[in-house]
């Protein structure tokens, strides 16, 4: 690597990881001054196919905020819903494909909603699920409910 400096090349002095790379501590051979480098490795960008086709950028902030708005008024914590989110795009992400669909995603978020709070879940899947009439929403809530006994049961 090249000094910042004076252009000359660095030597590595130091190395540590930092979160999910790597830190290095450097010494430029000619001026002797030292400086930092980080590393990470570049993910790959995820493209979100929408259901009538078009592609756009996976974007975070917009899968956080979505899921914000299920988790109002919640006893959930904002570090647990960015904990569910990191969680929800690292799943994406470790599929290893280029693109997903915007029905997986809604998926894999309800599951991990339902999981964490059961109102949540249920605002997620309104908005989601565009239920038609309240009987479709009625269903899906005696669903959770049928879902939550089994579990119960399962345990017991």
């Amino acid at each position: 690597m090249k000094c910042p400096y004076c252009g000359n090349k660095s030597r590595v002095v130091d190395t540590r990881r930092a979160g999910e790379g790597v830190r290095r501590r450097r010494e430029c051979k000619a001026c002797g001054r030292r400086f930092t480098t980080y590393e990470r490795v570049a993910p790959i960008r995820l493209m979100v196919v929408k259901a009538d086709g078009r592609r756009e950028e996976f974007d975070q902030d917009k899968l956080l905020t979505g899921v914000r708005m299920a988790c109002v008024k919640r006893p959930i914590s904002t570090k647990g819903i960015e904990e569910l989110v990191s969680g929800i795009e690292g799943k994406l992400y470790s599929r290893g494909e280029r693109e997903v669909e915007s029905r997986v995603i809604g998926e894999i978020v309800m599951e991990q909603l339902r999981q964490l709070d059961d109102v949540a879940y249920v605002r997620f899947a309104s908005v989601y699920r565009r239920f038609a009439d309240v009987e479709s929403l009625a269903q899906e809530i005696e669903k959770l409910l049928e879902r939550k006994r089994r579990e119960g049961e399962a345990k017991g």
